[in-house]
């Protein structure tokens, strides 16, 4: 990549902006910063960041809020929203998701998987990542989707997957670290028409994990699943 990839950090603690701001510029970022929703919005205007790291509590406007507001700015539509809270609560997590987040991360934050997590998160970013034909395939390491053929391989062995189960993993494996909810993925698998339990979708996830192992699917009680690479 020639580009610079740039991420706009947002809090209200001074000592936590300068926390991310040397870790990522340490891992080769550009970084911005702003204290509050409303100047995040103002920034992310002005910068056009590929990320926006935002803490949830912050005053004068919310991340959420902020989040929503930036969410109908048309230039902004491929930036990617990841929120920072010191709160592990499933409401809050569903509470940023529904806010149009793409991912959270919880404090307090260590450096390494901090980083670790923001490399993951920008991996879903179509102008960074995404060539042309990726549509048809994609490669995670040892494990291969072929969206052309609905076949997967792992160490070059083809693993046979069920209809449903291949249309599954490579729903997830679109935006890799992203939370896709259960909702979304039963409405997007087996449409709204028809009515499927939870339990069903448990079944296809276990199968599947059966088959490629526990590594690449991750789930995050009561709200979803994701897929990590």
């Amino acid at each position: 990549m020639t580009k610079p990839i740039k991420i706009l950090i947002v809090d209200d603690e001074e000592d936590i902006l300068e926390f991310l701001e040397y870790n990522l510029e340490k891992a080769g970022y550009v970084v911005f910063k702003a204290s509050d929703g409303q100047q995040a919005i103002e920034k992310a205007k002005k910068e056009v960041p590929h990320l926006i790291v935002m803490d949830i509590m912050m005053p004068i406007m919310d991340g959420i809020e902020a989040c929503e507001q930036i969410r109908k700015i048309p230039e902004l539509n491929s930036c990617l929203i990841c929120f920072l809270t010191a709160r592990n609560e499933s409401f809050t997590q569903i509470s940023a998701l529904d806010g149009g987040g793409d991912d959270f991360i919880t404090k307090p934050i260590k450096p390494n998987v901090f980083i670790s997590r923001i490399k993951a998160i920008l991996r879903r970013h179509k102008e960074l990542y995404q060539s042309d034909d990726q549509q048809g395939h994609q490669d995670f390491g040892k494990l291969s989707i072929n969206h052309e053929t609905f076949s997967v391989a792992l160490d070059g062995k083809e693993i046979p997957l069920a209809k449903k189960e291949f249309e599954l993993l490579a729903l997830l494996a679109t935006k890799p670290g992203k939370v896709f909810k259960r909702d979304e993925i039963m409405k997007k698998i087996w449409g709204e028409d028809i009515i499927v339990g939870d339990r069903t979708l448990d079944v296809h996830i276990r199968k599947i994990r059966e088959k490629i192992g526990d590594n690449y699917i991750s789930t995050l009680k009561g709200v979803g699943y994701k897929f990590e690479f």
